[in-house]
């Protein structure tokens, strides 16, 4: 019966060959798992380029944040320089400001002052004017008045005569007319006649007047100044005289 033996046969050879073939899978599915664990040369080469190929990207993005991080740092510099220049010209506009206001202010000032000071010297000549003005007596326009106020001038020029001198001398001279003339003796003849309070002749009078009074032998206070001034070179005084002169 060889038939039932070969089966027996053929599942005792098959059991030894399913044997070998379970080892032979086992030792081919650890060589798998190496393998899969393990990449080979292919893989690792595709890895390295990978790797190889990201590399230029990371460098690139710090190479831009380097120039990004230098583009600020200018940008801020150039915003301090600004800021510098716009703060140094602000203080000197600030400094030219002041100056000018100082200025004004000093000039003002000096205005002031001198407004001030051209005010006090008026009222000053006021005032000595008005002191000037009370200090001067004020004369009568008359005989009497005449020969007051020509005496005070004759003592300031030290030309002597009194007050009944001088009046004496004019009452008869002109009887205390001031526009008397001589029209009938020899000065009249000669073209020079005698006028005035004391009848003095042109000559005499432009010789002997006195500065600070007029210049006019019609002049009352003139006339008597001069002619007494005269009187006092020829005859010491106006008093001395009791005649034609």
């Amino acid at each position: 019966m060889s038939a039932s033996r070969t089966p027996g046969y053929s599942r005792l050879n098959l059991n030894k060959n399913h044997k070998f073939s379970i080892a032979g899978v086992a030792a081919l599915g650890a060589a798998a798992l190496t393998f899969s664990l393990v990449p080979g040369n292919a893989s690792a080469e595709a890895d390295t380029k990978s790797v190889t190929a990201a590399a230029p990207v990371a460098w690139s993005a710090a190479a831009g944040s380097a120039q990004a991080k230098t583009v600020h740092t200018s940008i801020t510099q150039q915003q301090v320089g600004a800021d510098k220049v716009a703060k140094a010209v602000a203080e000197a506009r600030a400094k030219a400001d002041a100056k000018a206001e100082a200025a004004a202010k000093a000039k003002a000032a000096a205005d002031a002052k001198a407004k001030a000071e051209a005010k006090k010297r008026a009222d000053e000549r006021r005032a000595a004017a008005s002191r000037a003005a009370a200090r001067k007596p004020v004369y009568a326009n008359n005989l009497d008045g005449w020969i007051r106020e020509a005496m005070s001038i004759m003592k300031k020029h030290n030309i002597p005569g009194s007050y009944e001198g001088i009046h004496r001398n004019i009452i008869r001279e002109s009887s205390g007319n001031p526009r008397a003339i001589n029209n009938w003796d020899i000065n009249a003849i000669n073209g020079i006649p005698s006028k005035g309070l004391l009848q003095v002749i042109k000559p005499t009078f432009d010789a002997y007047h006195i500065p600070g009074t007029k210049h006019d032998q019609y002049d009352p206070v003139a006339n008597i100044v001069a002619a007494c001034n005269y009187a006092a070179d020829r005859y010491g005084s106006m008093d001395n005289v009791n005649s034609a002169y």
